[in-house]
């Protein structure tokens, strides 16, 4: 689990997101409401949510207003979580049984504390030798 996690708020809006997106190395922000979790924006709905001409000389009254959509307009809503004490075993029957790539880690107040994606998995079982 990387305990290195990047939070939006639920009505930050898109501008923000991809600017966080822009110049950080993570692919999955927690969105929190009240210091809670409450979703989670991949790149990919970032993306989704983008036409070709946001950022370009083309850029259109349409983009501008996509720009200032909200975080909740685009997150995934009542993500999987798992709690503190979870083991791997847990964490791995959640990527089993669910079309995700993360699973946000939150404490007893489900406030966010870390994130594990399946590469986090991969790494354990590449330090085991396997």
């Amino acid at each position: 689990m990387s305990d290195k996690i990047v939070t939006v708020d639920i009505d930050d809006t898109l501008k923000i997101i991809k600017k966080v997106f822009d110049h950080t190395s993570f692919h999955h922000l927690l969105v929190i409401e009240k210091h809670q979790l409450c979703g989670v924006i991949s790149d990919r709905d970032l993306f989704k949510a983008f036409t070709p001409t946001i950022g370009t000389v083309a850029e259109t009254t349409q983009d501008l207003a996509i720009l200032n959509q909200k975080a909740h307009q685009i997150m995934n809503r009542h993500p999987l979580s798992l709690p503190e004490s979870a083991n791997i075993k847990d964490a791995i029957k959640v990527f089993n049984n669910n079309k995700i790539s993360c699973i946000p880690v939150v404490n007893e107040q489900n406030i966010p504390v870390g994130i594990l994606s399946w590469r986090d998995i991969l790494r354990i079982f590449s330090y085991l030798r396997i």
